[in-house]
């Protein structure tokens, strides 16, 4: 049997000039806790991260566990026997105090299941079984709007190229949305993202080229298309999901690209503007991203599996225009962990997600990055008030907002072209006073910092 220990690394990096910090937090091992962590962190009841273990603790196909977002308080919520479901790599979804997921095999016809579970362990329920026709082994998670469930199998459905279904948060309501058929796209790995009323994932495979592509589809599972099919240059077999922003779609591909490595790219959401934001060249930047991508701000935020210094993956950042490509984070395959292999969570400033390697254990780790927070916004300027008192223009406003200077301009054009008045503000009644002569028909006034 192989002990849990308690590890904590710490390592400090510089980027965009302010510090970041590095924590390897938790150590899987196959026995008892259950390995390898195949699965993206979710942040859910009590404040904690929950997740998934492909297999492990004595005779499970699979687990789902609880832990402190400092690494402590590890906890099985729930073992899997085959008839629950088997190998869990799609990740969980949160609602309430309910885990929803999937697993990618067992269940009553051994090709995989949907699910439901209460964060402390009760309430287990297999809330379908697939059975081909309707879709086989679901490897992606799911995505939630109201009290539907949506997702991907990757194969199974009419062509066996795999299927997009929606479900009830109650297991029922099945209904298997579209069959992919090849051309159109085949074998999806990773969830759908659902925007109002269409929902947008990637496949793995299929498309005009064979190499993957991008689509929409009505949540009723109507109006398909194909946006977007991959083909060399612009990076083939996508694995991950995608992230919205504006009109505006995001993701990876594991391979492809002119350095064979992968890449990371944009689309907009009518299939127009396929833009190639960064190519892995497969060394110290990194190497086949297999995942999807987070969003703070205007940066991106990923892994990838293999590349990097040590030569077992990275942790990066892009601008979502293309530019400022970071790699923040080395990993040495060591007790840091080796070979991040799903998407990270984004809590507060602080990336979570896990390695498949590495650890004391050598079967896997949690981590954490803390990203600097970014700067406060400036003050918003306070009101202004205005009174002509004869020859004179008055401008008052609070003096509790420091820091802000008067300006004057003849012309209202943004941005403002004014002067800084002359005249110093004097303190009256708690108001910044400023009596200013009157020397034009016509004088704007305002604050700035």
């Amino acid at each position: 049997m192989k002990s849990i220990s308690s590890l904590t690394l710490i390592l400090f990096l510089a980027c965009f000039g302010r510090a970041q910090t590095f924590q390897s937090i938790f150590d899987f091992s196959a026995d008892p806790v259950g390995e390898p962590p195949y699965t993206q962190l979710v942040q859910g009841p009590g404040n904690r991260l929950y997740g998934e273990t492909f297999n492990g603790q004595g005779n499970a196909w699979g687990t789902v566990f609880g832990i402190e977002m400092d690494g402590s308080g590890f906890t099985n919520v729930f073992s899997f026997n085959y008839e629950d479901g088997a190998f869990l790599e799609g990740g969980l979804i949160v609602s309430g105090n309910t885990l929803y997921g999937t697993a990618k095999q067992g269940g009553a016809n051994g090709l995989g299941t949907v699910f439901a579970v209460n964060s402390d362990g009760t309430d287990f329920t297999n809330l379908y079984d697939f059975s081909g026709p309707d879709g086989a082994y679901p490897e992606a998670g799911l995505a939630l709007s109201g009290d539907t469930l949506y997702g991907t199998t990757y194969q199974g459905g009419t062509n066996d190229a795999g299927t997009v279904f929606a479900i009830d948060t109650n297991g029922t309501g099945f209904t298997s949305l579209y069959s992919f058929g090849g051309p159109d796209g085949a074998n999806p790995e990773g969830s759908v993202l659902v925007s109002g009323s269409a929902l947008y994932g990637a496949t793995y495979a299929g498309g005009t080229n064979g190499e993957g592509a991008v689509f929409e589809l009505q949540t009723d599972g109507t109006d398909f298309t194909n946006l977007f099919s991959f083909h060399g240059y612009d990076g083939y077999f996508p694995q991950g999901g995608l992230v919205l922003s504006g009109d505006m779609l995001y993701g990876t591909t594991l391979q492809g690209g002119p350095l064979g490595a992968g890449n990371v790219y944009g689309l907009n959401t009518d299939g127009s503007g396929f833009t190639n934001l960064y190519i892995f060249s497969g060394e110290d930047d990194g190497a086949n991203p297999p995942a999807g991508l987070v969003l703070y701000g205007n940066t991106l935020y990923g892994t990838t599996s293999g590349g990097g210094l040590y030569e077992f993956g990275t942790v990066f950042a892009i601008n979502t225009d293309g530019t400022d490509f970071t790699n923040l984070y080395d990993f040495t395959g060591g007790l840091d962990g080796g070979a991040p292999g799903v998407a990270l969570l984004l809590s507060s400033n602080i990336l979570y997600s896990t390695t498949l390697h590495g650890g004391t254990n050598s079967d896997g780790t949690i981590f954490s990055l803390t990203l600097p927070l970014p700067p406060p916004p400036p003050p918003s300027p306070p009101g202004l008030a205005i009174q002509v008192s004869t020859s004179n223009v008055v401008v008052t406003w609070s003096a509790t907002a420091t820091g802000f200077t008067l300006l004057s301009t003849t012309n209202l054009t943004y941005p403002p072209a004014g002067s800084a008045v002359t005249n110093l503000p004097v303190i009256v009644n708690g108001l910044y006073t400023v009596t200013n002569p009157i020397n034009s028909l016509q004088m704007f006034y305002y604050l700035s910092n």
